[in-house]
């Protein structure tokens, strides 16, 4: 056990230490002072002490911060008859032992004389009545007596008498202080206290325990621990119980389309769509998720639409973490690309079904077998090969077995069985978010259990707000949503992030609650991570003060397009420049991106968004680059340009010429002067030199002059004569070589 010192033990109790060695003095151990190490009996004088001196409901004996110690304790008779036995002395009180036998005959002391033994605060009431209590209490004092000796018989009156000590039930939740606990545990607080002592743990009445100790304490004064379990506002709010089989019924599947850009994705879903979105995008590149619904014979299959472009990977993980079944589209003539490889890793994570659609097989060069034989290579074998990986060969373009791939889809979503609950409050996925500026706050979802209807309230992220009004994905107004179903809402307060999950809940005013909670302690996760500093990574915090940071602003038109760009640029970090993006939101570059970006000496990158009148000019003012972008490979390229030009310069030796010193002067006050020939190339003022003799470097410096004849010179060619002399060095000699070089900047690639 680690050994309790009485200066700490004062702590605990609050007041001197001084005190605590005079309690000790006063029982005989006259050896200890304030930095004395208590043992187990002294720890148990001092606890026995203060617990009876303070027998009352408060222990406020943790609040004294000080304490005198109690008179000599009192005789326990005024008799005069009893004579006491005289205690041994220890320190300075007397205990009094009190020898009498407890078995006193009552019928041989006459009522007199036992009325003279009765003491005067006793002497109330009837007294012949009390005197005959005694006597038989006496009486049946005797017949226990006598009954001692069959012990056959005593055993079986314990039996009978003896009440059976349930253990106490404590409910212990993950924190606890020692104060609650004691009073659940029904014990004082510094029973508690001693027993952590005991087991090397300095704890006060406030002192926090976790689940762990608390249980041990329980364990340790025979009580049975039980697990409290207190839910959150949210958890109270969210009720997210499971439904029974009888309340689930058949929803559509959720497919989404992944692959490599260029495979033919949007054309792809063009084809089963019957529109062409192609031309409307920027680039030829898919910006923005979509979620679209499909009728295929009576039944229906909601696609989701996730960019090819690896600056999207984000995107598209979350589009897989919310489908049932992942369409991977490969061109025939073009095969298994890095950027399928990160989709099949997706579909997998999300544990998603996959079906791939082997696309391009109108085109020459087309191989669907190679394409085969490397989906194996990454564990997806094709059913025709011996596997469970549906493969259909399609040309999106000539609109080539579009009908078979979607029955594939069907016969999957059969097999998986997939199933909701449409008669409960909805929940599900926000897909896709944006700020319009008529409209405000316009969110994509994708509702997964329930059914969300005009009105309902909403939580989603830090935002909330009641649904004013609903589209489908055709446009079209709707008053509800069931299961499977993807529509655009309005009414949130802001823009949620994508892949927050959204509740419909009842408790409007807790579910504000709720999301200024959130908001709380995502700003304060923020200022954690951004200036928590431990001795741990003390270290590395002033490593990285000597990184270069690019701090930028983005902002773009659609969250997906915030969260792209952000992973993006970020990603091309190095060791010597760090890129931050120090805040990224929705909508419009306005002033204050601008003062942000100017107090963080930022650069603002806009995405599909244009700066306003203000913003403009404040940019301006305060010197704040602007960079406007349309389609992210534009921005990530100059962002690598900006980022080059930060990096710490490359210098590599380059020499430049051989000099060949062929007599030399002394010149007092400046030291030796070589005349020379220029062997080859050519010596500048500002060269570097190495000063070699027979082939062995003997010195290397700076040139300290240079002349043509009597004129300072910035060089001499190849053929020239020319005089020179090397800062701190006076030692040349005829036939000593003198190779001029420079340290040239690398240009980085």
């Amino acid at each position: 056990m680690e050994k309790i010192r009485a200066y700490e033990l004062s702590k605990i109790f609050g007041f001197p230490s001084k005190n605590i060695v005079n309690v000790l003095h006063e029982y005989g151990v006259s050896t200890k002072n304030h930095m004395s190490a208590l043992s187990e009996y002294e720890l148990d004088v001092i606890f026995e002490y203060y617990t009876q001196k303070n027998q009352a409901k408060d222990f406020s004996i943790f609040d004294k911060k000080k304490e005198e110690p109690k008179e000599a304790a009192e005789n326990v008779s005024d008799n005069e008859d009893f004579t006491p036995v005289p205690e041994i002395e220890v320190g300075r009180k007397l205990r009094t032992v009190d020898t009498r036998v407890n078995n006193v005959d009552l019928d041989r002391i006459d009522d007199e004389k036992i009325e003279e033994l009765i003491p005067e605060n006793v002497k109330q009431g009837d007294k012949k009545q009390k005197i005959n209590q005694k006597k038989k209490q006496q009486q049946r004092q005797q017949h226990s007596t006598k009954q001692k000796r069959k012990p056959e018989n005593v055993i079986k009156k314990v039996e009978k008498k003896e009440k059976k000590v349930e253990p106490l039930n404590v409910l212990v939740p993950n924190e606890i202080t020692v104060g609650e606990l004691a009073s659940r545990m029904k014990k004082s607080p510094a029973e508690i206290i001693k027993k952590l002592m005991l087991l090397g743990i300095m704890a006060t009445v406030n002192e926090t325990l976790d689940f762990d100790t608390a249980s041990l304490m329980v364990e340790e004064f025979g009580g049975i621990v039980e697990k409290e379990i207190i839910l959150t506002d949210e958890e109270i709010l969210f009720d997210d119980f499971e439904d029974t089989a009888e309340q689930l019924k058949p929803r559509s599947p959720v497919v989404v389309v992944m692959g490599h850009v260029d495979h033919g994705k949007t054309s792809l879903l063009d084809a089963i769509r019957d529109t062409n979105v192609t031309e409307g995008e920027f680039g030829g590149i898919t910006q923005h998720i979509g979620a679209h619904r499909v009728r295929v014979g009576e039944k229906k299959i909601t696609f989701l639409d996730t960019p090819g472009h690896e600056a999207f990977t984000a995107m598209r993980a979350r589009g897989a973490l919310v489908t049932d079944i992942a369409i991977l589209v490969v061109a025939a003539d073009d095969g298994i690309m890095p950027q399928t490889i990160e989709a099949i890793n997706h579909a997998k994570a999300a544990e998603v079904s996959i079906i791939v659609a082997i696309n391009k097989i109108d085109k020459d060069g087309a191989n669907p077998d190679k394409v085969k034989q490397e989906l194996m290579e990454h564990g997806l074998v094709p059913e025709e090969w011996g596997g469970d990986t549906i493969c259909v060969e399609v040309s999106a373009k000539k609109r080539q077995n579009i009908k078979e791939l979607l029955e594939m889809v069907l016969l999957v979503a059969e097999m998986k069985e997939l199933k909701a609950n449409p008669d409960r409050k909805a929940k599900g996925t926000v897909i896709e978010s944006q700020l319009d500026k008529g409209r405000g706050s316009v969110a994509t979802v994708l509702v997964q259990n329930g059914t969300l209807h005009v009105g309902d309230y909403v939580v989603a992220g830090t935002a909330s707000g009641r649904v004013r009004a609903m589209n489908n994905d055709k446009g079209k107004s709707v008053k509800k949503a069931g299961p499977s179903i993807p529509v655009e809402i309005l009414g949130l307060s802001e823009v949620p992030e994508g892949g927050d999950e959204f509740y419909v809940v009842e408790d409007e005013r807790k579910a504000r609650s709720v999301v200024e909670n959130r908001k709380f302690q995502e700003k304060k996760e923020k200022q954690k991570s951004a200036t928590a500093i431990s001795l741990d990574n003390l270290f590395e915090q002033i490593e990285a003060g000597k990184m270069k940071d690019l701090n930028i602003v983005v902002k773009a038109d659609v969250q997906g397009s915030v969260e792209a760009v952000k992973q993006s640029l970020e990603r091309i970090s190095n060791d010597e420049v760090r890129v931050n993006v120090i805040h990224g939101a929705v909508g419009a570059i306005n002033e204050s991106d601008v003062m942000l970006a100017s107090a963080s000496n930022a650069i603002i990158v806009g995405f599909n968004v244009r700066p306003t009148n203000g913003a403009s000019d404040a940019a301006e003012d305060a010197g704040v680059d602007l960079r406007m972008y349309r389609v992210i490979y534009d921005a990530i390229e100059d962002i690598e340009k900006a980022m080059k030009g930060m990096l710490e310069p490359t210098f590599r030796e380059e020499v430049t010429g051989h000099v060949e010193i062929r007599t030399t002067f002394k010149v007092s006050g400046v030291g030796t002067i070589g005349g020379a020939y220029v062997l080859d190339g050519k010596i500048r003022r500002d060269s570097l030199v190495r000063v070699v003799r027979d082939g062995i470097v003997i010195h290397e410096g700076e040139l300290n002059s240079l002349k043509r004849f009597k004129d300072d010179v910035k060089e001499v060619n190849a053929g020239y004569e020319c005089g020179l002399s090397v800062s701190n060095y006076n030692d040349i000699k005829d036939g000593d070589i003198i190779e001029a070089y420079i340290m040239a900047q690398v240009e980085p690639e």
